[in-house]
């Protein structure tokens, strides 16, 4: 049985980050800085109640008598509980004969292209391992995108306003960024355990390795752009902020109403209709919370019974970091012609050539991940490089100028293919065989 070794990491990404966040409240509001103190618990707290939230949930624990369970949920105490029901499953598996155990059919990994069908026994235990494990990977996908990320950008906002950094801050940014890119982590791990829930997929340490890179020169280039552009155009964040987020929030809404697909009934049959609108515009702010701040693995799709996209689409792929791409290029180049002396002993064209560099450094990394390290690309149809070797292709026929008029000759005008100048010399042939018409009426004269 595996250790639940995620379970773990979530937990203590959790506690540190909350215990981090109460105190460097608590700073802000000796130094009488009541506004900080509001926005630093408001995104340490909604991310709390919705990671109790998504626990419950998940665990169905509203539909069982377990007061004390809920009770403690509400005391934003349901991790920790959680954690200490795993460790105890864990090392109390295996004492006991499970009276019942299920039957999974998973396949192998194709080789030499023949897959083959394995049969495994899984336990009780086990079972209630998966589904915690479940649990915390979505808990660690809410605590990233929709507290740490904008948390990360407000502290680092406020940095440089103070121009100064404190030990306390510094140390919370560090968690903030960490928790950031182990739940973008988490969320490709979701992915590919969803998309190939068939398999039997096992990722290997590059593969963990290439995605954290990955992820973490995108998500950092991207929170020190939005905060560079938010310290020199404070009117203009808010629309910007807002444009990202309700594109991608009504993205999926879009595409669900252009499939005219009926309203999805099987999310879970205890909530009504009203209850699985609910659920799917939380799972929507959560999609544009993660696509405010890099790509999400997880593609949502409404009218699939799983909900999420199962096709490779890489030219989704390649649109999505182009237009982000030249975004932060525009929202630093507007800092460049904006900048205020806060920034008078920074060199600001190395800093953006910097951040540009490393957003093309989690691009890259992105790439090496899908071409190699992919547990499952013997599964993709094609390739990564051919996928975005054709969509570029594509771009750059529908950019190329169409051909100029080319003038035509005055040969051209008499005979395209030289048939003028063939009719012309037959002519010639048959009137010197015929004779002259003017030359045999003087001579019958």
């Amino acid at each position: 049985m595996k250790f639940p070794g995620s379970v773990l990491v979530s937990l203590l990404l959790f506690l540190a980050e909350t215990g981090t966040a109460l105190y460097l409240s608590s700073t802000y509001r000796s130094a009488g800085d009541r506004i900080w103190q509001s926005l630093t618990l408001l995104f340490a707290l909604l991310p709390c109640v919705l990671v109790q939230f998504n626990l419950v949930f998940i665990h169905r624990d509203l539909s069982r008598d377990k007061p004390l369970l809920l009770l403690l949920h509400i005391l934003q105490l349901g991790p920790v509980v959680r954690c200490v029901e795993v460790f105890y499953i864990y090392f109390h598996a295996g004492r006991f004969e499970e009276p019942y155990v299920s039957i999974t059919k998973k396949r192998q990994m194709p080789k030499d292209g023949h897959s083959e069908e394995v049969e495994k026994e899984v336990g009780q235990a086990e079972g209630k391992l998966f589904t915690h494990r479940s649990a915390f990977s979505r808990a660690s996908v809410i605590q990233a995108f929709l507290g740490s990320a904008p948390q990360l950008t407000l502290q680092l906002y406020i940095c440089v306003l103070q121009q100064e950094i404190m030990a306390a801050r510094s140390i919370f940014m560090v968690l903030s960024l960490l928790s950031i890119v182990y739940g973008a982590l988490r969320c490709n791990i979701l992915a590919i355990k969803i998309k190939y829930d068939d398999y039997d997929v096992s990722v290997k340490a590059a593969a963990y390795l290439c995605i954290f890179l990955w992820r973490s020169f995108e998500i950092a280039t991207r929170v020190v752009v939005l905060v560079l552009f938010s310290s020199v155009l404070q009117i203009w964040v808010l629309p910007v902020v807002l444009l990202n987020f309700f594109g991608f929030f009504f993205y999926p809404w879009i595409l669900f109403w252009q499939s005219k697909s009926p309203f999805p009934e099987n999310i879970e049959k205890a909530l009504t209709r009203v209850g699985t609108t609910i659920v799917l515009c939380l799972l929507t702010f959560l999609y544009a919370g993660i696509n405010m701040f890099c790509w999400s693995a997880v593609q949502l799709k409404l009218n699939d019974p799983d909900l999420i996209n199962k096709s490779q689409n890489w030219y989704r792929l390649a649109v999505y970091y182009m237009l982000r791409f030249i975004e932060n290029a525009f929202l630093l180049l507007l800092w460049y012609v904006y900048k205020t002396d806060v920034y008078l002993y920074v060199c600001a064209p190395l800093l953006v050539l910097q951040l540009l560099i490393g957003y093309c450094m989690a691009v890259l990394f992105m790439l090496v991940f899908y071409q190699f390290c992919h547990p499952c690309k013997k599964l993709f149809s094609s390739s990564i490089s051919e996928g975005l070797l054709s969509c570029f292709k594509y771009f750059c026929f529908a950019c190329k100028p169409p051909k100029a008029t080319v003038p035509v000759d005055k040969a051209d005008l008499k005979s395209p293919d030289g048939t003028g100048d063939d009719a012309q010399a037959s002519y010639k042939t048959n009137e010197s065989q015929n004779g002259n018409p003017h030359q045999s009426v003087s001579s019958n004269a």
